[in-house]
């Protein structure tokens, strides 16, 4: 008999700050499966044990080499078969991603939550985000020759295409639109992978899951989507739903959520 299970993302911008701010306290009413968080700027040991009450069966986080930085952490109800940071992908050891790998159904999943990194500082980190993009796909490409099926959920750090952002003229030549970014997650959906929000949402505007903390941008739902959940063609049908949390507050993120049925 299928099971539907529920995953969340949060890009939580300081899990510490979101905590003092009991943001994530809605997770014990929530009934999820997995919960993926980014941006901890937190050491393993520096998570707090008060986020939330809910007590998940697997825990996992990655940290940063630079301490305040990064840094990603997993919550999972699934029984986890193997778990690391990927670092032939996270080559300088930024705290940016958390790969396990669980079974559902008959599907042998590779599951991500990842923090891609920003570009918006120097050439030289928009050249590294175009590296850990490419290496990030032949990593998951390599999994799925192995067999695995693909869920990757996070901050991509890049809006898409102009229904993704609220200012597309005004932000074409800002790292998070740049053409160069915008085809690469092109080239990563033409090697079989699904942008669920768009799967089941088909073209609806005006749905962000990031807005500046400056000029009211929020409240005036002047956003960027450049939050997702991908899956691979082969788990397509298996989608039930996938949105945009976009009324609970603690970040200049909010949640993103998808539900599959296998």
């Amino acid at each position: 008999m299928a099971k539907r299970y529920k995953f969340i993302s949060w890009n939580v911008n300081g899990i510490r700050a979101v905590d003092k701010k009991e943001a994530l306290k809605w997770v014990d009413e929530a009934n999820i499966d997995l919960l993926g968080v980014q941006e901890t700027k937190s050491q393993k040991s520096q998570i707090p044990k008060s986020i939330f009450n809910k007590e998940f069966s697997f825990t996992t986080a990655s940290e940063s080499k630079i301490k305040g930085r990064s840094g990603t952490a997993l919550f999972c109800d699934i029984t986890i078969t193997f778990e690391c940071t990927c670092p032939t992908v996270d080559i300088l050891d930024e705290g940016r991603i958390n790969e396990v790998h669980f079974s559902l159904g008959e599907k042998n999943i590779a599951f991500f939550n990842v923090y891609f990194p920003n570009g918006q500082s120097s050439q030289e980190r928009l050249d590294y985000k175009m590296v850990f993009y490419d290496k990030f796909l032949e990593h998951c490409e390599n999994l799925k020759k192995d067999g695995k099926s693909i869920i990757v959920c996070g901050d991509v750090n890049t809006a898409h295409t102009e229904i993704d952002i609220a200012r597309p003229k005004a932000n074409e030549n800002t790292s998070g639109f740049l053409q160069i970014e915008r085809d690469w997650i092109t080239k990563f959906l033409d090697f079989g992978y699904i942008d669920t929000f768009r799967l089941i949402n088909g073209d609806i505007k005006d749905k962000y899951s990031w807005w500046s903390y400056r000029a009211n941008a929020r409240a005036n739902n002047v956003g960027w989507r450049i939050d997702y959940f991908y899956v691979s063609e082969d788990l397509k049908d298996f989608v039930k739903d996938a949105y945009i949390l976009d009324s609970i507050e603690g970040s200049d993120h909010c949640p993103i959520g998808l539900e599959i049925e296998i």
